[in-house]
Formats: structure tokens, sequence, C-alpha cells
């Protein structure tokens, strides 16, 4: 059975302020196969998410060029709760879009990595409740009106906590935190808002011969032909899922991307990595809309 890509590239991202090497940083993990087939893995660290940027550019360019076709993952969400972008007033569709231009024209995400993420944070509450809810958790320098340093009792509404795909992973084991939660261990509020404008301006770049899943290619097992326009696919991943055990001298954010990226590649090579793409067998035709317009999924839930 044909592989369906070349290359597999995973980013670590980071919402840092400041510069930083080792954990709590970018990292980045290419599984690629030598001139004999044989698959090997290299990783690479970065002190920023602009130097993330730019590596990840020059990346998917030199493959680009060889005419190889590469999955690029990156661990933090592509979508929010449904009813977010509505609740923010955003009239675009799809909704996983609109949200993306959104964040794209809020987080101003400088050189040398400070951000204005607390900030967003606090907009995108006065926006869909006037409260300092559902986004939560701020560093006390940052906290305001509209943004707690502590989980809050839930404010206005229904909004949900998770999405559908953390619902899922929570039946098992797996306890992936709330995109509203922006601040403390594990985190993933503020990676996502600094993570969707890179990722949409890295998206910008490649054009159309790159598309996101499940929003771009929809929610179903993915064959060689369907993805025989695009040199890029981009998929969220969650490294937790795969159990990666750092080696001697080994970051453990290093030892994630590795073996995300080593797993994904072995999956591929067994002809299973296509299956990964579909929806679970009882996924209703309301739950598949909702994650193809606005949601999202986590790659291998």
């Amino acid at each position: 059975m044909a592989r369906l890509f070349d290359a597999y590239v995973i980013a670590d991202w980071t919402a840092a302020e400041g510069k930083k090497l080792g954990d709590q940083s970018v990292w980045i993990g290419v599984a690629k196969r030598d001139v004999r087939f044989r698959l090997y893995t290299e990783t690479h660290n970065v002190a920023t998410r602009a130097e993330g940027e730019a590596l990840l550019a020059s990346i998917l360019a030199d493959h680009r060029k060889r005419g190889d076709r590469v999955l690029v993952g990156f661990d933090f969400n592509l979508g929010y709760p449904v009813g977010t972008a509505a609740r923010l007033g955003l009239k675009d569709t799809p909704a996983w879009s609109a949200m993306w231009k959104f964040i794209a024209a809020n987080v101003v995400d400088k050189a040398d990595n400070t951000n204005n993420r607390y900030q967003v944070a606090a907009k995108m509450n006065r926006l869909m409740t006037d409260e300092a809810w559902p986004l939560w958790g701020a560093p006390a320098k940052q906290t305001q009106r509209w943004l707690t340093a502590t989980k809050p009792p839930q404010g206005s509404g229904d909004i949900p906590e998770f999405r559908a795909t953390e619902m899922a992973a929570r039946k098992g084991k797996l306890q992936p935190k709330s995109v509203w939660q922006m601040h403390g261990a594990g985190a993933v509020g503020g990676q996502t808002l600094v993570g969707i404008a890179a990722v949409r301006r890295l998206l910008e770049t490649w054009g159309p011969s790159a598309a996101v899943w499940p929003f771009g290619t929809g929610w179903r097992a993915l064959e060689a032909a369907d993805l025989e326009p695009l040199s890029t696919l981009v998929v969220e991943v969650w490294p937790s899922l795969y159990g990666a055990v750092p080696a001697a001298g080994e970051f453990k954010d290093q030892a994630q991307v590795r073996v995300t990226a080593e797993t994904l590649a072995k999956l591929d090579e067994k002809g299973d990595l296509a299956k990964a793409f579909a929806p679970p067998k009882d996924a209703t035709p309301e739950l598949i809309a909702q994650v193809e317009t606005e949601e999202g999924w986590i790659l291998g839930v």
C-alpha cells in the first residue's frame, strides 16, 4: 500500500514570553527517509516562535522542492468548542475560518516572544459574555475585569468546556486541558492563540497546495488520491497519546516530537494512517458537521 506522506513534521509550540531553549520551548521533530529509504528522525530547538515559524517554512520549502508530501502536526487546538464564533459575533463561515481570522487580526506576537495573549483572552470574554468567562487563568499582573487568575464559577450561558474530541479523549485515561485555560501547568489556551496566528501565516505563504484536516479535507479516511493536489497537510496532534520516554540526555518535549513523528511515519508505512483521519463509527451527521466546520479533531483520538 502506498504511503500517504514522505515526511512527518511535529511542532511543539509554547506561549512563553522571552527567549528560551530546552524544556518548555519550541521543538520541531522531523521523521523522513534517507537515500536508502530508511526512516530517521531529527529534532530542532529554537528560542522563539518567530524562529520556529521560519524553520518550519524552510523545512517545508526543502521538501516541496523535492516534490515530497508532508504531514505537519501542531500540539495545540486548531478549533474552539462549538458556538464560540457565534458568541464572538463572527458572521463569516465556516466558523473555524472566522475564528482564525479573528485571532490573526488580534494577536500580536513579537520576534522576542512578547505577545498580547492575555489581552486577547480578555477581549474574547468581553465579547462573548461580558464577564471573566469562559477564558481564565493569568499571572497577577495580567488580571483585569474580564480575566481572572483562577477558574471562576461557570458564568453566563452554556458554553462547552471541551470540544467533542477532548470529550472522546477523556473517556479513556487521558485528561486534556480545556482551551479556555490560559495559564498554569499544561494550559493550552495561550499557545492556541499564538499558534493559530502562526499557522495561518504559514498557510498564506503555502497557498492552495496546503490544507488543514479535517476542515479542508472532510472528516473521513484519506487516500493518496485525496491528497494529490497537496504538498502539506496540517493536523492537530497530542503527543501525550504516544507515551514518549526521553532517551538519555533528551528533553521531554524533544522526545515527544520525535516519538510522535516516528509513530505517524510507522502507521503510514503499515497503511494504517489513512484510517486515523476517519471519524469514529458512531459519529452522527451533526457531530461530523460540527467537527468539519468549527471544532476540528485531534489525530489519533
